[in-house]
């Protein structure tokens, strides 16, 4: 069995603690939801445990299989079997879609795989979430339309096959049709191969369709409640102002810093990164 262990994680983001002593367990084959208000922390824990470059730990200790991964650097992380779907995946002009793939996948395994191999499986994931199979030769993300950028970042999830899989809003820019296709190879890939995931969702609906077995609000800095999905339901009718008031939490007041479309983490499979935007 997989374990990721998060302890006392306190994350600063351009001097700004955004993190303030976060606790968090994900076993293999379970599927935690984390919500939310925006800009409470949520995506901020995602990328501190990708190793983003502009997310400090300050304090605590993120750890996989008991193997301290904060000293890792993201390929490393990704390799041991880290996977972050991006909330915005970066266009990477002039590298096509299958050269990224391909490295991706070789960069996780002891030798190369062979070509035919790779384009039959890409092939067929491309098939699975029903896109055309001319995005293999476009340049990556360049030109991609939101949802075809989310439909990308699962099939580099399903050929790097993860322990742990962090979804940061794979939903939006989804239609209803293409969160169903998403959804059901989400669903059959966790169960072949017992991820653990952490999804971060707004909705409800997305949730109905990838059942989690736990639930989390993180709210400033913290996790302040955890649950099942009784606990996703109970957001969806009340919001957050009751959890609010019961911690002494001003909502208008808690804000976070982020660095959103900074580097293309999504396969982590090469340590490259680029210009950080502000």
């Amino acid at each position: 069995m997989t374990t990721l262990k998060i302890e006392n994680l306190h994350v600063n983001v351009a001097g700004k603690e955004i993190l303030k002593g976060v606790d968090l367990e994900i076993n293999s084959g379970e599927i935690h939801a984390l919500m939310g208000p925006n800009g409470n922390g949520k995506s901020t824990l995602l990328m501190a445990i990708m190793g983003h470059p502009r997310y400090e730990i300050t304090e605590g200790s993120i750890t996989l299989d008991e193997q301290d991964v904060t000293k890792l650097s993201v390929d490393q992380r990704s390799k041991a079997g880290l996977f972050l779907s991006m909330q915005y995946p970066e266009e990477v002009p002039g590298v096509t879609n299958s050269d990224f793939l391909k490295a991706a996948v070789n960069a996780h395994r002891e030798k190369p795989i062979k070509l035919f191999e790779f384009i039959r499986t890409l092939d067929k994931t491309l098939e699975d979430l029903k896109m055309d199979a001319s995005m293999a030769h476009r340049f990556l993300n360049e030109g991609f339309s939101g949802g075809e950028k989310k439909r990308n970042e699962i099939v580099q999830m399903k050929l790097l096959k993860p322990k742990i899989a962090m979804l940061d809003e794979l939903d939006s820019g989804l239609d209803v049709d293409a969160i169903r296709i998403v959804a059901d190879n989400i669903n059959r890939m966790q169960e072949e191969l017992q991820m653990g995931m952490i999804i971060v969702s707004h909705y409800e609906r997305f949730y109905e369709n990838i059942r989690p077995t736990h639930a989390h609000v993180l709210m400033g800095g913290r996790i302040l409640a955890s649950g099942g999905e009784e606990l996703v339901k109970k957001i969806d009718a009340e919001g957050y102002g009751w959890l609010a008031a019961a911690h002494n939490i001003d909502l208008a007041s808690e804000t976070e810093t982020e660095v959103k479309r900074a580097v293309s983490l999504g396969s982590c499979a090469v340590n490259q990164r680029g210009k950080v935007n502000e």
